[in-house]
């Protein structure tokens, strides 16, 4: 979907104009991928607009630094108003927010610590992002035959620019096998998470993900349908799943701030249940969509931005 543009981008503190927010060829996240960021979401909410889960996401991606040896040159605090600012300040009710901390221009080599860490947020107008009807009807996926890093390898509970190269190669694999998206498998060959979202699996009544422990990134969305889930009265068990569970289950979705709750109505060709959202996912969804357009907010989640 291509970004549409808006008048002002937070770069390093400032309100810079869209065409103005530039970095110089040389700087080291073009040559190395150092870059970590997020993806979240501002809702126009029955009470207001509204960002869902300001605080985890920004949480997540000081954690991604971390694991990298870099610092944030920003407060929570500071980071957490940015995003509302940037919002106010290009008058839009609802958008996505991408925030993203990058190596600039310094040192030219792979050790990073002479290049200086800069800070950007950006907010766009955005639907759904598989697509429209997606979320009513559900997707046709693949298992994907690249897999995600092994554990010692490249830590993936880091939302790191590096990361999505193989995400990439899922993402365009599936497509140009006609399907939407892809299932990408572990280093063992149990099943991870999609190119950009986490997967969970409905069979008799209960409700399987996937574990930190199988290559996938810690989803702030992943988190919020199990707090959901839990609350719906269903059992969520987090364990390695095989590809062919897969196959013989009643319901599969994705989740993701991007793809919300999409449900996947065939893997592989192999029709999933009745081939459309099923009535646990609907059930999900419902809970979800409540929150993000009535504002009903028991778990404190939405960040409301005037």
């Amino acid at each position: 979907m291509p970004v549409k543009k808006v008048e002002k981008i937070w770069l390093n503190g400032l309100l810079v104009n869209w065409d103005d927010a530039k970095i110089h060829v040389l700087s080291h996240v073009i040559h190395y991928g150092s870059s970590w960021f997020e993806g979240i979401r501002c809702y126009e909410t029955k009470k207001g607009s509204a960002i869902f889960r300001l605080d985890a996401h920004l949480r997540r991606l000081y954690d991604s630094t971390k694991i990298y040896r870099t610092d944030i040159p920003y407060t929570l605090g500071q980071l957490q108003e940015a995003a509302k600012q940037i919002i106010i300040a290009n008058n839009l009710k609802s958008c996505y927010i991408r925030p993203v901390v990058y190596r600039g221009y310094g040192d030219v080599g792979v050790n990073p610590f002479g290049c200086p860490v800069e800070v950007a947020i950006a907010v766009w107008e955005w639907g759904a992002y598989l697509g429209a009807g997606a979320l009513e009807k559900g997707i046709d996926v693949c298992v994907s035959s690249w897999r995600r890093p092994a554990p010692d390898t490249s830590p993936t509970m880091a939302k790191s620019g590096g990361n999505y190269l193989n995400s990439q190669l899922i993402k365009m694999e599936a497509i140009t096998n006609g399907y939407v998206e892809g299932i990408a498998l572990e280093a063992n060959g149990t099943v991870s998470e999609g190119s950009g979202e986490n997967i969970f699996v409905i069979r008799n009544g209960n409700i399987y993900t996937t574990p930190l422990s199988s290559a996938i990134l810690p989803g702030v969305t992943r988190d919020s349908i199990i707090t959901l889930t839990k609350e719906l009265g269903y059992q969520i068990i987090e364990m390695a799943i095989p590809r062919e569970m897969l196959y013989i289950s009643d319901e599969v979705f994705f989740t993701g701030t991007a793809a919300e709750i999409t449900p996947i109505r065939s893997i592989d060709k192999i029709v999933i249940g009745d081939g459309f959202a099923g009535p646990i996912t609907k059930k999900i969804q419902s809970a979800f969509f409540d929150i993000i357009q009535n504002g009903q907010d028991k778990y404190q989640w939405l960040t409301f931005v005037r």
